[in-house]
């Protein structure tokens, strides 16, 4: 497995509830990284080799404001590159963002502000504007991540893209629950192959509060706080792995075969039909397909 980058959730806590959200992250959410959590995940990247960046996010990391200025500096002090994901909330003025960054000079490579309409109205924008001036100011790449409503996506595919930056929907987590009336449904038999993960070879993997190591969100490799990465990586065999082999064989629709999952004709996309899949499967693979948290349980 080529890890070159991980990628911490130090909290699934958020101040929004987003309907597009992965991981279910909400204001209600529980479940945040410990310092020395931190640690031990840093100590092991080093002891893997090649990891080369560290990304903090969640939820929302600048909730926990402390810990993602001490982690930020452990990771840049031991020769990560680092980048960070937020919703911007703290930039409601450019000063007031600067504040927020300036501890983060010459430490953070990458920092990526969600904005779009499900992180509030247009009226919000002016957030990541204020945190890309601040970041700006201080020398930190900024990008903006959006992802387009259900429509518009539809809507891009009719005339060929969508706008630059922009993203459609993915039907995993929380959209898959809140968002797919409003998308176009396409066969099940269609979903023949995982659209966005590299699930031989993936480059970077997802790590938890609790440290569960997601191949993809809900899909875990491990927990690093009961064996090192570098054994849970060297034990991944991607084809004789009971969800991922399925998935590369023939994608969402393979794992239904492989398993005999109750299904519908139509979903809205192959996201969508894997996620319902799994679920299912849960109580067959509990080790597997956790944490509660991913699948909006708890």
């Amino acid at each position: 497995m080529p890890l070159t980058g991980l990628h911490l959730l130090l909290t699934y806590q958020c101040t929004l509830e987003c309907d597009h959200c992965f991981v279910w992250s909400s204001p209600e959410a529980r479940g945040t990284m410990s310092l020395a959590g931190v640690r031990a995940i840093l100590h092991q990247a080093e002891e893997f080799g090649g990891i080369e960046w560290i990304f903090f996010e969640g939820g929302e990391p600048f909730l926990f404001y402390p810990l993602l200025r001490k982690s930020v500096h452990l990771a840049s002090r031991q020769g990560f590159k680092v980048g960070i994901v937020s919703n911007g909330y703290w930039a409601t003025g450019v000063r007031e963002a600067k504040e927020g960054l300036r501890p983060f000079r010459g430490e953070v490579d990458d920092l990526s502000i969600s904005s779009d309409l499900y992180h509030g109205g247009a009226e919000d924008d002016h957030l990541a504007e204020n945190a890309s001036a601040a970041a700006g100011a201080f020398g930190i790449p900024c990008s903006i991540l959006a992802v387009a409503q259900p429509e518009d996506a539809e809507a891009a595919k009719r005339v060929g893209q969508l706008p630059p930056g922009v993203s459609a929907v993915m039907y995993r987590g929380r959209a898959a629950k809140k968002l797919v009336s409003r998308a176009r449904r396409r066969p099940w038999t269609e979903m023949t192959r995982c659209p966005y993960e590299n699930l031989r070879d993936p480059e970077r993997v997802h790590i938890d509060p609790e440290g569960c190591v997601d191949l993809c969100q809900g899909i875990s490799l491990g927990n690093v706080f009961e064996r090192p990465l570098p054994e849970i990586v060297r034990a991944y065999d991607p084809d004789a792995h009971p969800i991922a082999g399925p998935l590369l064989s023939g994608g969402p629709a393979a794992l239904v075969r492989r398993y005999g999952v109750p299904h519908r004709r139509t979903y809205a996309d192959a996201c969508h039909l894997c996620d319902e899949t799994r679920r299912a499967l849960r109580r067959r693979f509990p080790s597997i397909l956790r944490p509660d948290q991913m699948y909006g349980v708890g």
